[in-house]
């Protein structure tokens, strides 16, 4: 990997060569070993820290900058504060679950994921900042179809949807669900937003799908599954 991009400190670095030097080099898994000092004491311990905050950081300026579009004419300071911010995160992430990494690929691969999952987050994070977060208790409905046939049935699925969620849901189920799916909240600013975890709105979310399909098969608008439990 070799792409060249510019950094939020708004100096050019090559990003692609200097974290492909540690992730896709020819060198085998386990002859680079710097990190296994990582949780120790002394000074190879301080210089494994000090390598992987360099490579998280790399790693957390090009995902940022890669989705700056997202910032509306974010400054360069502020990109690199986001940079910062994600890389920090990444390495805390990083660990904290450094006794789950398994060698299956090279450890800088495996960390060089926290930091890109680490910059997303930070960039959505401060994109919604300034928007209010939508958390509707209704849906509305949207009569659209190119002939009155099509237009006939998408209503009446459109209704037995609206009904569906009117009645089969949860009031908390019905806000992750019209949040997330209607409103294209993203999932971790809708946790944030709530005070839970992006699991819990998985849960939620999965559950709430349960009852819609069971609702949907009942009323006829589904076919039943083969197995006949509309799971």
């Amino acid at each position: 990997m070799t792409t060249t991009e510019q950094t939020g400190t708004g100096t050019g670095t090559d990003v692609g060569t200097d974290v492909g030097t540690d992730v896709a080099g020819d060198t085998p898994v386990d002859a680079d070993t710097w990190w296994t000092h990582l949780g120790e004491d002394g000074p190879e311990a301080d210089e494994a820290l000090a390598r992987l905050h360099g490579l998280l950081l790399r790693a957390s300026r090009h995902q940022v900058w890669r989705l700056r579009d997202l910032l509306n004419g974010a400054s360069a300071s502020q990109i690199d504060d986001l940079a910062q911010q994600a890389a920090d995160d990444a390495m805390v992430a990083v660990l904290r679950k450094l006794a789950t990494f398994e060698g299956r690929s090279r450890f800088t691969t495996w960390a060089y994921k926290f930091a890109i999952l680490h910059a997303g987050v930070a960039v959505r994070g401060q994109a919604w900042r300034e928007r209010e977060v939508p958390l509707p208790d209704s849906v509305t409905l949207a009569d659209t179809g190119p002939s009155p046939a099509q237009i006939s049935e998408a209503t009446h699925l459109a209704q037995a949807v609206h009904e569906a969620i009117a009645t089969q849901l949860t009031p908390y189920q019905r806000r992750v669900v019209l949040a997330l799916l209607v409103e294209s909240v993203p999932i971790d600013v809708l946790a944030d937003c709530l005070g839970t975890t992006r699991n819990a709105l998985y849960k939620a979310l999965h559950d709430a799908r349960q009852r819609l399909r069971h609702a949907l098969v009942a009323s006829g608008h589904l076919a039943a599954p083969l197995n006949g439990s509309p799971s």
